[in-house]
């Protein structure tokens, strides 16, 4: 069953493997969902808990995604195809190819969003709130957020912006594109956390922010705690659309899938946690009720960044790494589409690249402008921009994780599993991959069921 296809690309070392995956990984929901529903939840007590269903659900998956792709050395529809004859289950790689599009429809207009901002913070745009009266102040960032997202032209500028920075890197191809850019931007993205991190320490917000975010209070664990904890430890790995898949058909065949999951999935939480460390302190230092989502990054941000001395670098530098985050993000959604129509369209992949991005550009700005003629439209009381969100993340992914864990759990021999993890008898992990088969089986795909029951809004 194992095929191979020595003219595709794919990442050069264990190092490339690592930060190409963990970029894909890391998003702006680390920024602005993980740490609040950290501190919201337990702190500490919730941390445990969503460590725990990373182990039984977010990684399990994880490396039946890597298993498909390594295994087979081909895109998400064509892994599926090598592996199974079955239309059915063929049918898992046309569903991330569905899902990636529905994702980059409205996350490429947040991308454009958090660029604007960078652009903004570097020229001075927010320097104006600084000794403004409160009210003022809020006013003007709501009033710099209405206009970013309600523009009849900004939004849709800087959404194609946001697209041809993604083209650009994935024309270049894995080896030159993907793996240069995240090689070189993950590291800096580290940098920068640690950098607004240190400065967050000083402040006398400091106790409060880190109270928030660690104090273990096991009071506020209820089972819609544990529902959230295990929800986020399946949507924050970027798992269930094809994004792992695709990658593990880049990996090297001597690199250790169990190692790299572990490490990826510890490496993303650690990315949460320092982004937390580095708001909460700022936020409970002016006073700001805490709060996640877009209204954390855009309007609470800016708000107390500005207060600060050097104010105005700092959230320059908060907004790069968002963007940063968003753009490696998104390099990886995009890459399941490309190698899709490279591989089973026989395109070019700069063809396939522009094809895929303006698909995704034209149908996109439906979600750009809410105040528009499209913002008036609803289909099933959703604009376009929470449809594009909620049949992505409510429907297409948990349904597109369970059918991976079920194919590899129950459709994919106990040997050739064990054969491709071990590295070909390499690795000496037997029974700790008769423990993950089992997981995978018996727990991961019960509790995948239930995340997407719960999506639906059958379990609250």
């Amino acid at each position: 069953m194992k095929e191979s296809n020595n003219q595709r690309e794919g990442f050069s070392s264990g190092l490339a493997v690592f930060f190409a995956t963990l970029a894909s990984a890391v998003g702006l929901g680390n920024i602005w969902k993980f740490p609040y529903l950290v501190g919201e939840n337990g702190g500490g007590a919730f941390i445990f808990i969503y460590l725990i269903c990373i182990l039984l659900v977010g990684i399990p998956v994880m490396l039946a995604e890597f298993y498909v792709g390594r295994r087979t050395r081909k895109n998400a529809v064509g892994a599926f195809q090598s592996l199974s004859k079955n239309k059915g289950w063929q049918g898992i790689g046309y569903l991330g190819v569905l899902s990636v599009f529905f994702i980059m429809f409205y996350y490429t207009s947040v991308a454009g969003w958090v660029y604007s901002y960078v652009f903004k913070a570097l020229t001075g745009g927010f320097s104006g709130i600084k000794g403004k009266t409160i009210e003022e102040a809020v006013k003007m960032v709501n009033g710099t957020f209405a206009a970013t997202t309600g523009g009849a032209v900004s939004p849709i500028v800087w959404q194609g912006i946001v697209l041809i920075v993604v083209a650009i890197i994935l024309m270049a191809g894995v080896k030159k594109g993907i793996e240069k850019v995240t090689k070189t931007l993950m590291p800096i993205l580290f940098g920068l956390i640690i950098i607004c991190d240190i400065r967050a320490l000083t402040l006398g917000g400091a106790k409060e922010g880190l109270h928030f975010l660690f104090s273990v209070d096991f009071s506020k664990v209820t089972g819609g705690v544990i529902l959230a904890a295990l929800g986020l430890a399946f949507f924050k790995l970027s798992i269930g659309m094809g994004t792992m898949i695709t990658y593990g058909s880049y990996f090297t065949e001597d690199n250790d899938l169990i190692g790299t999951s572990f490490k990826v999935a510890f490496s993303d939480t650690l990315v949460s946690m320092l982004a937390g460390i580095a708001i909460f302190p700022v936020v409970f230092q002016f006073n700001m009720a805490p709060e996640g989502g877009p209204g954390l990054l855009f309007n609470t941000l800016p708000l107390v960044f500005s207060q600060m001395p050097f104010g105005n670098i700092l959230l320059a530098i908060f907004f790069l790494l968002a963007a940063m985050a968003a753009t490696m993000a998104m390099l990886s959604m995009a890459e399941v589409v490309v190698a899709f129509l490279v591989e089973e369209k026989n395109m070019k992949r700069s063809a396939a690249t522009i094809l895929c991005l303006a698909i995704i550009f034209v149908i996109g700005a439906l979600t750009v402008h809410p105040g528009s003629v499209f913002g008036s439209v609803h289909i099933f009381g959703k604009n376009f921009f929470d449809l594009f969100d909620f049949v992505s993340s409510n429907i297409f992914l948990p349904i597109g994780g369970l059918l991976i864990a079920i194919f590899v759990g129950y459709k994919i021999k106990k040997e050739e599993i064990i054969d491709e993890f071990s590295n070909h008898g390499t690795l000496k992990n037997a029974k700790l991959l008769s423990v993950y088969r089992f997981i995978l089986r018996y727990i991961s795909t019960i509790l995948l069921g239930i995340i997407f029951l719960q999506s639906i809004g059958i379990i609250k």
